[in-house]
């Protein structure tokens, strides 16, 4: 199973990344965003899972689309027949007869809902009954028929409703797999800034625990040498243990933001003692997002409304087909036929059959009877009309108001979904914004921190600071930091979620659905 979902996944989908650096130094595994999204796209089983759903749709529209396939049928069939005489003119002792025929016949469904045959049939006949003029006898017909309904079931769009549904159903699975696909990139990404910030975070935390633990060899020094009171000593230690913990809590989150990444990448040759360990950075640059632009983006792109939009076209259909169906039925048939004989001609004795007394015969073949009907040696043609008025249409009524019910909810349906996209989007604006303005402040405090800091480690030189302000300082600058990289991991995902919501985080990482039919 493995490697059928790995040839689907080969198959069905074309990931146009380039630039992915996967590496593998010692016991870590280097990624790139890039290389995230590619392995997670390959082997998540979400999308193992989705991605056949649009094959199979596909499988259906090739299904109905069978019915406009010529249908070739053919028959042969033999019957010997004897019985005992009773009429001296039926025959002398006992009455037999030989016969045989066979038939081929071609049928073709038209666009309109109508049917075009072509029917060949022949036979050959033979017995010992008096009287007879040829015997054996060949015939054979060459029949053409036409037949066409003029109301109900009339029109491509009755006709060919099976594959206009399988064609609206194949484009609702796949944008149902194209929702996956976009939820699994952006959760790759979410999984892959936060396992960033957690690592980052972490070595903020472990540079905040050396300045304190610097800061508390000092003091023990400056206590040694008696510069300095016993009770700094104990200060610096309770901050160095809480620090401690802080990293306690920050590996924990590590470890916990690297499983989840590992989960949805399904990465089967990591092992349990290797790392992943993200290579890119957040960055931080100024976007102003166009409102109205994205949100007619996504009207554009979003697979949902897409969705919704083939559903409407599917009840639409309905609605159209239940009309119909209410039509009487009037019928126009036509049919063209060319029919042909031959066999042995019987010769009478005076040309008359009724002597019968044979003189000779005239030798015919089965051909014969077959040019005469491909010559069209014998016309016939016949055109009809049949309406017929259907009495109770309660039931078809009925499917009517149901499919008039079924319309409106799908149109209120997307009308729903349209709002909640313009408010998805308005949010995801609004936060791409907010979460910029927090950057710029979280940025401005973690720079005034430092210098804070800087200006307090110099004041202790001289004696006009204590340790335990120090020590207030270097919190407060690893707390800066850890504020300014969340604001900015929070911007990276903000991005990403408005591109989500506009529908275009597959282009975005060139992620492409075109080759979803190829077999």
């Amino acid at each position: 199973m493995p490697n059928l979902r790995n040839r689907l996944l080969a198959g069905l989908i074309m990931l146009m990344i380039f630039g992915c650096s996967l590496q593998a130094g010692g016991d870590d595994l280097k990624m790139t965003l890039k290389d995230c999204i590619v392995k997670a796209v390959q082997n998540n089983l979400g999308v193992a899972v989705e991605v056949i759903n649009p094959q199979l749709a596909q499988k259906q529209v090739a299904l109905a689309s069978e019915m406009y396939l010529p249908q070739l049928s053919f028959g042969y069939g033999m019957q010997s027949t004897q019985s005992p005489s009773f009429s001296w003119i039926d025959a002398g002792e006992e009455s037999t007869s030989e016969y045989a025929d066979y038939q081929a016949t071609f049928a073709q469904l038209i666009p309109t809902g109508g049917q075009f045959n072509i029917n060949l049939y022949s036979y050959s006949s033979e017995t010992n009954q008096n009287y007879q003029t040829i015997n054996p006898r060949y015939g054979s017909q060459l029949t053409f028929q036409f037949n066409q309904p003029l109301l109900k079931n009339f029109g491509p769009r009755i006709a060919g409703r099976d594959i206009i549904l399988a064609k609206n159903n194949r484009d609702i699975s796949e944008n149902q797999f194209k929702e996956n696909l976009m939820q699994t990139v952006y959760t790759v990404e979410e999984a892959y800034w936060n396992l960033t910030y957690s690592i980052n975070n972490l070595k903020a935390l472990q540079r905040s625990i050396e300045l304190a633990e610097d800061l508390l060899f000092k003091n023990k020094r400056e206590v040694e040498v008696g510069t300095l009171a016993l009770i700094e000593i104990k200060s610096a230690e309770a901050e160095v243990a809480m620090r401690k913990a802080d990293i306690l809590q920050a590996e924990l989150l590590v470890q916990n933001n690297e499983d989840t990444l590992l989960t949805l990448l399904n990465l089967k040759e990591v092992g349990l003692e290797q790392r992943i360990i993200p290579i890119d950075e957040p960055v931080f640059e100024i976007t102003n997002p166009d409102l109205d632009q994205a949100l007619q983006t996504a009207l554009e792109n979003r697979p949902d409304l897409m969705r919704l939009r083939a559903s409407i076209e599917n009840y639409d259909l309905d609605l159209t087909y239940s009309r119909n169906q209410l039509l009487p039925e009037l019928t126009l048939r036509a049919s063209y036929w060319s029919p042909g004989i031959s066999g042995n001609q019987i010769l009478y004795q005076g040309n008359n059959p009724l002597t019968n007394i044979i003189i000779g015969t005239i030798p015919g073949d089965s051909i014969d009877a077959l040019k005469q009907a491909f010559d069209f040696s014998y016309r016939n043609w016949s055109v009809d009309l049949t309406l017929s008025i259907p009495v109770n249409a309660l039931f078809g009524r009925a499917q009517l108001a149901r499919a008039k019910l079924g319309l409106d909810q799908a149109k209120l349906r997307l009308e729903y979904q349209e709002q909640q996209v313009f408010l998805e989007i308005r949010n995801a604006v609004r936060s791409l914004e907010t979460h910029y303005r927090r950057v710029v402040a979280y940025r401005a405090a973690r720079e005034l921190a430092e210098e804070t800091l800087a200006g307090e480690e110099k004041k202790l030189q001289v004696g006009f600071s204590t340790n335990y302000q120090v020590l207030q300082y270097q919190r407060d600058l690893a707390n800066a930091r850890s504020r300014e990289l969340r604001a900015i991991i929070d911007y990276n995902l903000s991005l990403a979620a408005l591109e989500r919501a506009t529908g275009t985080i597959l282009q975005k990482n060139n992620i492409q659905t075109t080759a979803l039919y190829d077999d």
